[in-house]
Order: structure tokens, then C-alpha cells, then sequence
């Protein structure tokens, strides 16, 4: 039971030590562990004032993992927003993450398709449904469906 400010604090710098969190998803896990309300405020204030709980950390290092895992800054956007952060700090974070999207999403085709344009409908919609579904926009799936360049 996390019935302290010293109990609090302690349990989110192991959470923290870990990886880094939002303060949503930090609170929201103490407390499940059992963190009173009043005691929570005050910590995750005090964790912010002190640059160990950082959303901007939080934003860069969720956006650089998921990227690498081939997900487009579409899906990352609403799993940012399901995760309770701002909309103007998630777009601000994906565009200063200086992730090329469409060099990712030409790896991922490549990788998953062995870079074969479709020859019909049904593996167009095959692909472009995979692409979408990691989170690029239908604009650069067609662009590189279609065999043109993508920045075109």
C-alpha cells in the first residue's frame, strides 16, 4: 500500500527507472498499486519540477521504439492519444522526431513484400490494408503502390 509521499515517490522512481512514462500512464499505475489521490498530485508534480518525469522524454522515446517496430506516425498518433497525451504535443513530437515516413514505409514494404508491386486488385487492397493499418496515409501508400516516388 503506497500510503506515503515517501511510498509514492519511491514506487514511481522504480516505474521511471524502468523506461520513461507519461504522467497519465504513471499515475493511472500507482494508482492501481493503491496511491491515494492526494498523495499522487503532489509527487508527479514534484517528479516533473525535478526533470525525472518528462512527457516530452516520454513522446521522443515512444515515438523512436514504435517507429522502429514499422508503425507510421498515424497509428503512433492515436496510441499517444489513447495514452492520454496532448494532440498539439504528440504532432509537435512527430514532427521534430526526424523520422523519414516514407523511407520507413518503403523499408516495411520491402521487408514484408519483397518489394513486388501488386499485379492486381485484390493484392493492391492486400497491401495498401497492411500499410494503413501500420499507420501511413492512403496518399504515400498510393504513391508507392502506384511504382512512383514517394517525396514526388
Amino acid at each position: 500500500m503506497l500510503d506515503t509521499p515517501v511510498a509514492v515517490r519511491r514506487a514511481a522512481m522504480d516505474l521511471l527507472a524502468r523506461r520513461e512514462h507519461g504522467r497519465v500512464e504513471l499515475e493511472r499505475k500507482l494508482r492501481k498499486r493503491g496511491a491515494p489521490d492526494e498523495l499522487l498530485a503532489a509527487a508527479l508534480d514534484r517528479l516533473s519540477d525535478e526533470g525525472l518525469l518528462s512527457e516530452a522524454r516520454y513522446l521522443e522515446a515512444y515515438i523512436r521504439f514504435r517507429s522502429t517496430g514499422g508503425h507510421g506516425p498515424a497509428r503512433i498518433r492515436e496510441e499517444l492519444l489513447q495514452r492520454g497525451l496532448a494532440k498539439a504535443a504528440i504532432n509537435e513530437a512527430l514532427a521534430q522526431s526526424g523520422i523519414d515516413w516514407s523511407e520507413l514505409l518503403q523499408e516495411l514494404w520491402q521487408r514484408r513484400f519483397s518489394g513486388v508491386l501488386p499485379t492486381d486488385q485484390k493484392e493492391r487492397a492486400k497491401q495498401a490494408r497492411f500499410l494503413a493499418y501500420r499507420g501511413f496515409s492512403l496518399e504515400m501508400i498510393g504513391r508507392l503502390l502506384s511504382g512512383r516516388s514517394i517525396d514526388d
